[in-house]
């Protein structure tokens, strides 16, 4: 018999622009979603670097060959469950990754000018449980950070 999941006890959704100045909104967004859970301020830090890795590479990689990023698209949907599980969903619309394998290697990037040290995969890895991606060519990636958290 399969085990039951928690039922959810609370969820949040947002769409913003795919612009860097929007990096600080998303971690705060979800920060504060978080913060309902009162967990440690150090979690809170762990979670919003993990969301800021996952919304740059929106950023960056995903919507690289757009002009107006203005008009891209980062979406974030975030849910908890009775027994602490969270689960963190960035997902985009954009270039997506053809080999997510190669994509995971720490300092490997698609950044033309070589300025970034990489996709932030191993950062997201080292702050959460579990990091799923989900990705085609040219349809777009979801990248799910999930942690549990202990709930009081």
């Amino acid at each position: 018999m399969a085990k039951r999941a928690d039922p959810i006890k609370n969820s949040m959704k947002c769409v913003f622009p795919a612009k860097s100045i929007n990096e600080s909104f998303a971690r705060m967004a979800v920060s504060a979603f978080v913060s309902q859970l009162d967990p440690p301020v150090s979690v809170l830090a762990e979670l919003k670097t993990a969301v800021s890795e996952a919304v740059t590479n929106c950023i960056v990689h995903a919507y690289r060959h757009e002009p107006d990023k203005g008009s891209c698209l980062i979406y974030i949907s975030a849910a908890y469950t009775v027994g602490g599980n969270l689960k963190i969903a960035v997902k985009d619309k954009g270039a997506g990754i053809a080999d997510i394998a190669l994509a995971r290697t720490p300092l490997y990037t698609t950044d033309a000018e070589g300025e970034r040290s990489g996709m932030g995969f191993t950062v997201m890895e080292s702050f959460v449980d579990r990091v799923r991606v989900r990705s085609a060519p040219m349809k777009g990636t979801t990248v799910i950070l999930e942690k549990r958290l202990d709930v009081k």
